[in-house]
């Protein structure tokens, strides 16, 4: 009968492999392993925090579908850490090849497809009397305040992309990110519209993350998408596969995905044409979320003079028709 007390092979290699990791550090294995002989097995639940998670949804009413929104919108935050795993990933590339630049931009943009295909939960899935009644409760929160949303964006593109189009002509070449950052076309979409004022919304916002966003900016000066983009050789640049990942990612954030929120506004916000419930963050959303107005994109360099023209005024004209079809009704 073999000897109970003998390792197999694969348990002394194991073995040996750990004596050397820990060695390096000056650490004992044999205290680690005796941690390892009282711990417990790991269960799914714990190992995701499941009962932490089921327990985040704390409605501010009592009026249910509170939670689907509130739900929807955590599930959206845990879609741009994914995203922001993948674009730290590309900052950290000193070498970028093709092959891996198009697998981490595909990601990106099937996560974002997921999100824009799931946005129906946001304009179908409620009751619009019911949203109308617990949205008094979250003024002046309001999902402009997505800091991770403003990372992606930072992340994709040279910051002078994201400036105020007649402030960066003020501006002229300034590449100082803090005078950049200072003139980001977001402020436009939280401020009060009878007056121009900052709204409170933007106020907390920027309470919260200016440093975080000048911290970011800078981080990412030559770690965007497209900076790495830039390091790969110049038949690399060109190549159709890496062009149609970027056009992609330009369209979802910049097209598709502001306008599901504009549908979903229009949704639940607009009575009738041209009246429309404000916002809870006394944001002007008619005229921040169309793309058409905005003409937001991350990779000019990309795009015809027509397609420039063109962008996101067929989907926007499609939603007032379906808008104006609805009330209607």
């Amino acid at each position: 009968m073999p000897n109970q007390e003998e390792f197999s092979p694969a348990v002394l290699t194991q073995l040996r492999r750990l004596q050397e990791k820990y060695a390096a550090d000056g650490q004992d294995l044999a205290a680690y392993l005796e941690g390892l002989y009282h711990a417990d097995y790991i269960n799914y639940w714990d190992y995701i925090e499941l009962d932490t998670l089921l327990s985040l949804q704390r409605p501010l009413t009592k009026i249910p579908d509170e939670r689907i929104f509130i739900m929807y919108h955590q599930i959206t935050e845990l879609y741009f850490k994914l995203c922001l795993v993948e674009y730290e990933q590309i900052g950290d590339l000193q070498a970028p090849t093709l092959g891996e630049l198009v697998l981490r931009l595909g990601r990106i943009n099937r996560y974002f497809e997921n999100l824009i295909d799931s946005f129906d939960v946001m304009v179908d899935g409620m009751d619009r009397q019911q949203f109308l009644q617990f949205r008094m409760a979250l003024m002046p929160a309001s999902g402009f305040q997505s800091v991770q949303y403003r990372f992606i964006e930072i992340s994709s593109t040279d910051l002078g992309n994201l400036v105020d189009k007649e402030k960066a002509r003020l501006l002229g070449e300034s590449d100082n990110h803090e005078e950049l950052m200072g003139c980001i076309y977001w402020k436009a979409g939280a401020t009060v519209e009878d007056t121009g004022a900052k709204a409170l919304t933007l106020i907390e916002f920027e309470r919260k993350y200016h440093q975080q966003l000048l911290d970011h900016a800078a981080k990412f000066r030559q770690r965007n998408v497209w900076a790495v983009v830039q390091r790969l050789p110049e038949e690399d640049r060109r190549h159709p596969r890496l062009l149609r990942q970027l056009k992609q990612l330009d369209v979802n954030v910049n097209i598709n995905w502001p306008l599901m929120h504009y549908k979903s506004a229009v949704r639940y916000l607009e009575r009738q044409a041209g009246d429309a419930v404000p916002a809870t963050g006394g944001t002007n959303w008619r005229k921040y979320l169309p793309p058409k107005f905005q003409r937001r994109i991350f990779y000019p360099q990309l795009w015809t003079a027509q397609e420039f023209e063109d962008w996101g005024r067929s989907w926007v004209d499609k939603v007032l028709e379906e808008s104006a079809a609805v009330s209607q009704h």
